[in-house]
């Protein structure tokens, strides 16, 4: 049995960038892997639920197909998706976004990369408001940019909260771009229009790249969609905004998102593009325009579940002694602190191991992350309430013996 690695591991090793030798595997992957396949788990550790992508998007996609639409396609996307996409932009926010603002990419995370790519290198820093989704702090350690976290506070109800003067504070003559998740994946937090408006117009002063992460953009309880940087913009504002499908319409596998950048920029990500996957399948695309054009009313209906899944989350974790949280305002996530928990990441493997409920450390969102715990809801009221019942006993044990 190999204890470790051999000597022409550690020499190929030593020939990597050290921006890529020391990434780390996040907490959420190390729990997924250690739990994925076993028998009787209720996986709620990865941010997806339990519905398959509607048949109306997959019979799109399969007609492509038998159509022959299986080669090289525009880089870009489909100037027919982004158009559908600029439709769907501007009935949603009341905006003017032209096509020509918007790129299709292979997934919200490429998104990221190629946004990162474009504006970030050695030397640069890239402040990110935290908790946030572990993979964007890890695209910046690979641009070779360094993260600078601005920590959400948290208030006393076990919600969150930004404090602008601790955002602006960490600007520097380095600063890149400010990056900010609302609604916030694990937090649910939502950035208001009274707090983006000074942001951005912090971001307009000091030519600071404002990346703005929507993904969960229509999972806003109580109203049709959060706040989006979008609806203050300007046609020169140095302004990214990052969207996926892979959410409101139950399409993680397919591995599609989009820009919306500034017009002048579209020859940038052209290039990018080319050299990064040289444009998604025209067949999915396919399924996304169909998703678009006819999907709101799985949209509604998707939020409306994740709603439910989310006050019954609540009503039951914040019964349980030794929790702490507050109603989650967007996203599909529970994100949860534990009396005392100094080591979130074995006490999700713990869990794993005794109740066979997959949960998420939070210490793989950042440094505001360690003691709480993440859980998705984004799933059936059914199966969300035999992983609460399995979670009672073991959070009611940790608190007697606390």
């Amino acid at each position: 049995m190999r204890n470790g690695p051999d000597a022409a591991t550690l020499a190929l090793s030593a020939a990597l960038r050290p921006e890529i030798e020391t990434l780390e595997t996040s907490g959420i992957a190390q729990v997924f892997a250690l739990g994925i396949g076993r028998e009787g788990v209720i996986p709620l550790w990865v941010g997806e639920g339990d519905r398959p992508t509607p048949d109306f998007i997959c019979e799109a996609a399969i007609a492509s197909l038998r159509a022959g639409e299986t080669f090289y396609s525009h880089k870009r996307g489909l100037p027919e998706l982004r158009q559908e996409i600029t439709d769907y932009t501007n009935r949603l926010y009341g905006t003017a976004v032209d096509p020509e603002q918007v790129t299709v990419t292979g997934s919200g995370m490429s998104a990221m990369v190629l946004v990162l790519q474009a504006i970030v290198g050695p030397g640069d820093n890239v402040i990110v408001v935290n908790p946030v989704w572990p993979n964007f702090m890890s695209a910046v350690q690979v641009a070779g940019g360094e993260l600078r976290p601005v920590r959400l506070d948290t208030r006393p109800d076990g919600g969150f909260r930004l404090d602008l003067d601790k955002l602006f504070a960490a600007v520097d003559e380095r600063t890149r771009a400010i990056y900010v998740a609302s609604p916030g994946n694990p937090t649910g937090w939502i950035m208001e229009r009274d707090q983006q408006e000074p942001v951005l117009e912090l971001c307009r002063a000091r030519r600071i790249w404002m990346i703005a992460d929507e993904v969960y953009a229509r999972f806003a309880y109580g109203r049709s969609h959060a706040p989006s940087f979008l609806e203050l913009a300007r046609p020169d504002d140095p302004l990214f905004v990052i969207n996926s499908f892979s959410k409101a319409w139950a399409m993680t596998g397919w591995r599609l998102g989009w820009i919306t950048h500034p017009a002048p920029l579209w020859p940038t990500f052209d290039r990018l593009i080319e050299f990064f996957n040289s444009g998604s399948p025209a067949f999915l695309q396919r399924g996304a325009l169909t998703a678009l054009r006819d999907g709101e009313a799985f949209v509604e209906d998707m939020v409306a579940r994740c709603r439910r899944g989310g006050e019954l989350v609540y009503q039951r974790l914040s019964a349980m002694p030794g929790l702490r949280m507050a109603p989650p305002p967007g996203a599909f996530y529970a994100f949860f602190e534990v009396d005392g928990l100094t080591d979130s990441l074995a006490y999700a493997k713990e869990i794993l191991e005794r109740g066979a409920v997959g949960l998420a450390p939070g210490s793989a969102f950042g440094p505001g992350g360690e003691g709480h715990l993440r859980l998705c809801f984004a799933t059936s009221t059914e199966k969300l309430s035999e992983a609460l019942d399995r979670l009672e006993p073991i959070f009611a044990k940790r608190a007697a013996t606390a």
